[in-house]
């Protein structure tokens, strides 16, 4: 798409590559960063540039707002994995805020995935107010616990999981070897996940580094009695020896993932073994996360944060609801009010648990609502009775919002593991 220039004469259009430090500055002062950006950084961000899929907004020269996105594969439920588009890096700076530049760049931006036949676009949300007039829900949402551990009644004796199986510390080039496979078997089992790309992998080993904070965690592995590995986790341990020279420290997970209950529980039992750590702080989980249930007090783990997370915005909405799967059984008709003549329209739902088909119809409509609640019902988290009772969407015919929970939601709620 050619630049469009605005009546203040701003020009919003992709960027070059020559201005790719530049577009970063831009990103720095827009989440109220250090204003500047290391070399390092600049050759470590630059693997993922892609000519046209970094948008800028420029005043005289300057990049005053900034816009991401990239390709995407989003796991729908039933396991099911759709071409999402993501939307990163998105930052207005303060002296050129309520000029429209964020909508002009969104606008161009979802019309270019449209047209690319993206089913979805996917965000995290900075602030909560913002994505709702484009289209994007609340699709899934994150929790956080903190373990108290010597209230949680686990065994001190503990020395490895009762199953025959194992964890062992590994550094970061065994991730890097183990992890991908590892969580390509997650995306094809929990809905709301999104893959990991080969640079992502890097980063998050200190293979590349792009931040100048970031250090190395520790890494363990578990491997089922077979030997097959089942799960993951990276984490971090403070050092906190307390005022009477006693160990209070605390062992903080960045992110741990597993394929199997097994793997789960010996992960947290481990965590939760490990000599002077008195807490774990569990990091980004599901809220119906089984953690607090591994544990023999369930009460010595508390949620310190709860958060939505994962904002879907649906592009194709036929595409959409034939993608995932459906626990119950019916046809429902939706209204689907657009936001931006790119999506919207009344379709007819029918499925079953051996698929759905959707297609645009002219019979009355059962249950209206817009597409940003659409977007949050569509990973099964959300329930159309809630909303309906908060007046977010509207029964044309009695009993809708019922219908399309028993059709749409999930009996375990979504989870996206990442941040992009």
């Amino acid at each position: 798409m050619a630049p469009t220039s605005g009546a203040d004469g701003i020009d919003v259009r992709p960027i070059t590559e020559a201005e790719f430090a530049d577009w970063l500055r831009a990103v720095n002062t827009g989440f109220l960063r250090v204003p500047a950006v290391s070399e390092e950084e600049i050759e470590g961000r630059r693997a993922r540039f892609v000519p046209g899929r970094y948008l800028g907004a420029f005043d005289g020269g300057r990049c005053v707002a900034t816009f991401r996105s990239f390709d995407q594969r989003l796991t729908a439920v039933g396991g099911v994995i759709v071409p999402a588009h993501a939307v990163s890096g998105v930052t207005v700076t303060a002296t050129h805020r309520r000029r429209g530049l964020l909508s002009r760049m969104m606008a161009r931006d979802l019309a270019a995935a449209k047209d690319r036949g993206d089913v979805v676009a996917t965000l995290i949300a900075a602030e909560y107010p913002i994505y709702g007039r484009y289209g994007f829900g609340p699709a899934a949402w994150t929790a956080e616990w903190t373990v108290d551990v010597p209230r949680a009644g686990l065994d001190a004796r503990w020395a490895g999981p009762a199953d025959g199986g194992r964890i062992d510390l590994v550094d970061g080039e065994e991730v890097r070897k183990l992890g991908p496979d590892l969580h390509e078997r997650l995306c094809r089992v929990q809905p709301g996940a999104v893959d990991r790309d080969e640079s992502w992998w890097k980063w998050d080993t200190g293979a590349v580094r792009v931040d100048p904070s970031w250090t190395l965690p520790f890494f363990a592995v578990y491997r089922s009695a077979s030997g097959e590995v089942e799960g993951m986790a990276a984490y971090d341990v403070d050092d906190n020896w307390g005022e009477a020279k006693q160990p209070l420290n605390t062992a903080t997970v960045r992110w741990l993932i597993g394929v199997t209950p097994a793997a789960e529980r010996a992960l947290w039992q481990y965590l939760c073994s490990i000599d002077w750590v008195v807490r774990v702080r569990s990091g980004r989980r599901a809220p119906d996360d089984l953690l607090p249930l591994f544990l023999p007090d369930p009460r010595a783990a508390g949620i310190t944060s709860l958060a939505d997370w994962l904002w879907v915005r649906i592009l194709d909405v036929e595409r959409a609801l034939e993608a995932r799967t459906y626990e119950g059984e019916g046809t429902l008709v939706l209204e689907v009010a657009g936001v931006d003549g790119l999506t919207g329209g009344r379709y007819r739902l029918e499925a079953s648990a051996a698929g759905a088909s959707c297609t645009p119809t002219t019979r009355s409509a059962e249950l209206a609502l817009g597409l940003g609640d659409l977007g949050a019902l569509w990973l099964g988290d959300e329930s159309a009775v809630r909303l309906a009772a908060a007046g977010r969407v509207r029964e044309e015919r009695a009993g809708a919002a019922r219908k399309a929970d028993a059709l749409l939601r999930t009996s375990r709620r979504p989870w996206c593991p990442d941040l992009f």
